[in-house]
């Protein structure tokens, strides 16, 4: 018989493990993701916080370990199979289409989900679905005014919006978002923090992210990585005051 899944659990993680020949990325790692929740991931560098989103993701395999989506095992999954399914991902690096328009980045994000092969006579910028998945991705997000603007003439901080706006055109049900906040001025994180509290209410989010004011205002829950391994899960009160966690992360001594 198959262990129950929690039904309010959207994506699971158990015992996620990833090794690169005698070095242990990410060590049996478990935690799980909900809808209206902003689960949080920190670590200093090296922690193996972006590999357990490239496992997640599907970029790279799990040397050991489950992933479950909706209670489904996706553990071998292939990524564009994941993305299909409903797991979308943002990347450390802006990965935008800087010459062509804010609206068609995300027409392309969106024409990417749902491809029309048979559709070959037809103009792909006339597929009415793709471009209304974009204009609701941008009205989301708070681009809907930029819409027509050239994507690479944005701010920083606009143009990580823009990669948020270009996820959700390809309605995913899970966030997994690689330090969305770098680089940005505090105006710019307000904005960004303020979309995250809207997505979370319809999103399971997984946020990796250092700068930590920004994850103690935002995070429903926090998951601390040292070397690969888990050391604590907890609300943001709890690891704040984790005793373990301040030594190791916040580099206080007790």
């Amino acid at each position: 018989m198959n262990a129950r899944i929690d039904d309010s659990v959207l994506l699971s993680v158990e015992g996620l493990t990833r090794r690169f020949g005698g070095l242990v990325a990410v060590n049996a790692v478990t935690l799980d993701l909900h809808v209206g929740e902003v689960h949080a991931v920190i670590g200093t560098n090296g922690a193996g916080k972006s590999t357990l989103i490239n496992m997640l993701s599907g970029e790279i395999e799990a040397s050991a370990g489950r992933i479950r989506l909706d209670g489904e095992d996706i553990t071998t999954r292939a990524q564009f199979r994941r993305a299909l399914a409903g797991v979308g991902r943002s990347y450390q690096r802006t990965t935008i289409f800087p010459e062509f328009s804010v609206h068609e980045n995300c027409r392309l994000a969106a024409q990417a989900a749902t491809p029309r092969p048979w559709a070959i006579w037809q103009p792909s910028r006339g597929c009415a679905a793709s471009s209304a998945s974009a204009d609701a991705a941008l009205e989301a997000a708070g681009l809907a005014a930029e819409a027509h603007r050239i994507a690479g003439t944005l701010s920083h901080g606009a143009q990580r919006q823009l990669e948020v706006a270009m996820c959700l055109a390809t309605h995913p049900r899970v966030l997994l978002l690689d330090e969305p906040l770098a680089g940005m001025g505090a105006e710019e994180t307000d904005r960004m923090l303020n979309l995250l509290a809207q997505l979370k209410a319809t999103h399971a989010i997984l946020l990796v992210e250092h700068d930590m004011d920004a994850v103690f205002r935002v995070a429903d829950r926090i998951t601390v990585m040292v070397n690969g391994t888990v050391i604590a899960t907890g609300s943001p009160d709890a690891i704040r005051e984790n005793p373990e966690v301040r030594t190791a992360y916040l580099g206080e001594e007790h």
